[in-house]
């Protein structure tokens, strides 16, 4: 079953238990999906669902922290619970160790000596942890295994 797809299910589910913040919330992440998907005139395939994904996680989060800065409280709960839903649609987020062990072996497989290859270290890495990490996670652990 697509993304998009458990998506609708889910948004189906909530409109039948009334439940409204959740609908509104899948909502708009269906929203970013469909027009992605309608940019791009065909289906999206997994990874280009999840990078959806992962910018709209960005965004809610960097919402939620500018409505917390601002005193908005009510906002910034609206943002969160939005990020929330979002958070069960992304996949199970990789440890420290695993990260660790795929720089190590991206590392090994580029030759990298120095900081001066940290680009075609972070490219093979984030291909392979897409989704799964955090790109300023990824790039201070290549920092200190290249330094």
């Amino acid at each position: 079953m697509s993304l998009i797809a458990r998506i609708e299910e889910e948004l189906k589910t909530a409109r039948l238990a009334r439940d409204e913040d959740r609908r509104d919330a899948l909502s708009l992440v269906l929203n970013a999906l469909q027009a992605a998907k309608k940019e791009l005139q065909r289906e999206l395939s997994d990874d280009e669902e999840l990078q959806v994904l992962q910018r709209e996680r960005k965004r809610r989060a960097e919402a939620a922290e500018a409505f917390r800065t601002a005193g908005r409280e009510e906002q910034a709960d609206d943002e969160e619970y939005e990020l929330e839903i979002l958070e069960e649609f992304m996949p199970e987020p990789m440890s420290e160790e695993e990260i660790e062990e795929i720089i190590d072996d991206v590392i090994s497989q580029v030759e990298a000596t120095s900081i001066r290859d940290m680009g075609r270290v972070m490219a093979g890495v984030m291909h392979q942890v897409s989704g799964r990490a955090d790109g300023s996670t990824v790039s201070q652990l290549v920092k200190e295994k290249l330094a």
